[in-house]
């Protein structure tokens, strides 16, 4: 008994009990007893203002991020959808364009050269032929008159003879290999082959270009890449090539020169498709469109 006295008095006498634990907290110390009209103490307030504030943000974190995400997914949609429609009128260039340049190729193919027909005799030389040639008939129908006239007895067989020497002579003069020994001026007939010679290929190679599909026709259509291409002077070859007639129909140089002048302008209205196509790829590719980007199908 006189130990558990001292044990009190110690007890008593000691300023601080021990720590005491508490499941799922730090170790803290007890409280000291509150007397009767005593307030409580400021740091016991201040650290429970702490607590809540420290344990209000957690308690918020979710709602705020949940938050942030719907409005991201929301400004992705906004996003997508504003972008639609620049992609569909996007494709839908690039489609078009691809015909244009799939329809129009074959004005690459264009032969200058043949289709100006630079070497086309002009109709000042081809009047100096044309006089030569009635010079040559002339001459060869006196010389023959002399002759008939000297089997009638109406002139002397002397005469008859010459004239008869003469007209061999001139029928000579007009066979092309013997021309050639005296003059390097072509004739007549020379200057009519050249023409229809020319004439001839450049029907061909317009065959070849237009195809049985027609070429020009179609290149109307990049008209809005060159306003050349509306021009009105075009407008029965136009029709023409509609038709898959226009070959056949260039009977003249004018017509084939105007045929040309035609695939001049188409030339450089392809060349700015092309341009417009390239950039319109390389826009599809930045975007992230590669559906838009794609190549034009191979020719079958």
């Amino acid at each position: 008994m006189a130990e558990n006295q001292s044990k009190a008095a110690t007890r008593a006498n000691s300023p601080a009990q021990a720590p005491v634990l508490r499941p799922g907290r730090a170790a803290d110390p007890v409280p000291a007893p509150v007397e009767a009209g005593s307030q409580p103490s400021e740091p016991a307030a201040g650290a429970d203002a702490a607590k809540g504030a420290e344990t209000l943000p957690v308690d918020q974190a979710p709602d705020t991020a949940t938050g942030s995400e719907e409005a991201s997914g929301g400004d992705q949609h906004r996003d997508a959808g504003s972008s639609k429609p620049e992609r569909i009128l996007a494709e839908s260039r690039q489609r078009k364009l691809r015909l244009m340049l799939r329809q129009c190729d074959r004005v690459l193919l264009m032969d200058f050269e043949l289709l100006a027909m630079n070497g086309w005799p002009d109709n000042f030389t081809m009047a100096e032929a044309r006089r030569g040639r009635d010079l040559w008939l002339f001459s060869a129908l006196i010389a023959a008159a002399i002759f008939l006239s000297g089997l009638t007895g109406f002139v002397p067989a002397w005469i008859a003879g010459g004239g008869f020497g003469a007209f061999v002579i001139i029928l000579l003069l007009g066979i092309p290999a013997v021309r050639r020994i005296y003059t390097t001026k072509p004739s007549y007939l020379d200057l009519l082959m050249t023409r229809q010679r020319m004439l001839r290929e450049a029907r061909q190679h317009v065959a070849h270009l237009e195809g049985s599909d027609g070429l020009i026709w179609q290149c109307a259509r990049m008209s809005d890449f060159n306003p050349a291409l509306k021009n009105t002077r075009f407008g029965h070859l136009l029709r023409l090539s509609e038709n898959r007639v226009l070959a056949r129909q260039l009977t003249r140089r004018e017509h084939v020169r105007l045929y040309l002048i035609y695939l001049l302008e188409a030339e450089k209205a392809y060349s700015r498709v092309q341009k417009a196509f390239f950039e319109g790829n390389q826009e599809a590719i930045d975007q992230g469109w590669e559906e838009v980007a794609a190549e034009p199908e191979p020719r079958t």
